[in-house]
């Protein structure tokens, strides 16, 4: 495998950007009852075929308000699904008539999306799911997909041939790795190898064959790490999860990638009432550059081709925390070991500028003290609008009440104003010696 791994993609600019948005938009957004609706529902895939492809007609469909919302939300690149799991091809692949311009959108989808978002500045980045419940010859398995429990189901497998569709998967990762520019990230969804033999894996897939091709084609492409290939993936992809700690691989941090929804699903979701509220979704972006990590957040646009003003107004609302706390999260990683953060707060550190932000997910009354920071910190300001705060030490304090209060002689206190800023965060920017 040293000659699939000898080449890695170029994360220098990930682990600079930090936010990015996934968009998952199919067939499944006419259903509006979660991108796995064929699966969840055991829909056949004729009878999902039938009942949605003929009536695709995204007619509000505008790529440029997408990527507006995405650059005012303050995201830096995004990754669309060029085809989920019910086999729906976006772009006009020449491998299957399973794809959006037989439908009544009548034109291939994915090219004014990557137009509309480059034109903002952002970064250009496929999902590709490596299931196809629609394909001839994707083999049916009894673990995932509409036909697990299928009384017929092997009996639909003969003549199935999993070889030919992992060359068709080939094919038209070749489409879209060659046909849509410079395109930065790669993302495979997902490996599924089970004990009984019957899940599916890297055989499967033919995952060697395939990173291969994609090293070959675009050798800085950065690619996730679901193809089930030991050594093999740029990035780490936790799903729906926040970890504890910057994720490591044998004792060694590694790039990692928070991606999360805005609910539960997806895909886009009518009824779905758990939506998270702009301040917690900005506190997840926080907590997840504190351990050195990216947030992907997603959006599931509707089958007329909107985002739904939920998903918006929580855009918007991370936009305006973004354009003034920004520089808090661009550039910035895990602070220094030594840098031991206060009780609710969050540390993110600069290294190119050695300035240390200090997110405050609780408002402290007056004063905010920092042990080991007394004499490492030239000036701070609240990051928002640039005003400064005052610096002062134990020599502040009643020295024998000071001791008593867990104020030590290396204690950094900080002074606050009494009312919390209107910010979801207040964030201080801490200029360091």
């Amino acid at each position: 495998m040293a000659d699939v791994t000898e080449t890695h993609g170029d994360t220098s600019w990930f682990v600079r950007d930090r936010f990015g948005m996934f968009i998952h938009w199919g067939l499944y957004s006419l259903g509006a009852r979660h991108e796995w609706m064929m699966n969840n529902e055991k829909v056949p895939p004729e009878v999902y075929r039938e009942r949605y492809f003929p009536r695709f007609d995204p007619d509000l469909y505008d790529p440029k308000i997408w990527a507006r919302a995405a650059a005012e939300a303050g995201m830096k690149y995004f990754v669309i699904t060029t085809k989920h799991h019910e086999g729906f091809c976006l772009w006009d692949t020449a491998y299957t008539d399973f794809k959006a311009p037989n439908t009544p959108a009548g034109r291939d989808l994915l090219k004014p999306v990557v137009d509309a978002f480059r034109a903002e500045g952002i970064r250009v980045g496929f999902y590709y799911s490596l299931l196809d419940w629609s394909h001839p010859d994707f083999v049916l398995d009894p673990h995932i997909g509409p036909l697990r429990d299928a009384p017929d189901r092997e009996a639909r497998n003969k003549g199935r041939d999993q070889g030919k569709y992992a060359a068709y998967m080939r094919n038209q990762v070749k489409e879209l790795l060659t046909g849509f520019g410079d395109v930065d990230v790669l993302w495979f969804d997902f490996s599924y190898p089970r004990p009984d033999g019957k899940g599916k894996g890297r055989a499967d897939w033919e995952s060697g064959e395939l990173a291969k091709l994609v090293r070959s084609l675009r050798p800085s492409i950065i690619v996730d790490d679901r193809l089930d290939l030991p050594g093999f993936g740029d990035v780490l992809t936790p799903e729906q999860y926040q970890p504890r700690q910057w994720y490591t691989r044998d004792g060694v941090p590694v790039v990692w990638e928070a991606c999360q929804t805005f609910s539960g699903s997806w895909g886009y979701h009518r009824d779905e009432s758990d939506w998270r509220d702009a301040d917690e979704l900005i506190r997840t972006l926080i907590d997840t550059v504190s351990k050195g990590g990216n947030l992907l957040l997603n959006v599931g646009p509707t089958s007329r081709g909107e985002f739904d003003d939920r998903a918006l107004e929580r855009l918007r609302a991370i936009g305006r925390w973004m354009r003034r706390n920004g520089r808090s999260i661009y550039g910035c990683t895990q602070a220094p070991a030594d840098f031991r953060c206060p009780p609710d707060c969050r540390f993110t550190w600069n290294p190119e500028k050695k300035r240390l932000y200090v997110h405050l997910f609780a408002w402290p009354y007056k004063h905010l003290h920092i042990d080991g920071l007394k004499r490492k910190v030239a000036y701070a300001q609240l990051l928002h609008d640039g005003s400064e705060v005052k610096l002062s030490g134990l020599e502040a304090w009643q020295p024998e009440r000071a001791v008593g209060a867990g104020i030590k002689e290396d204690t950094l206190s900080i002074n606050l104003p009494q009312r919390k800023p209107d910010a979801a965060v207040p964030v201080l920017e801490l200029f360091m010696k």
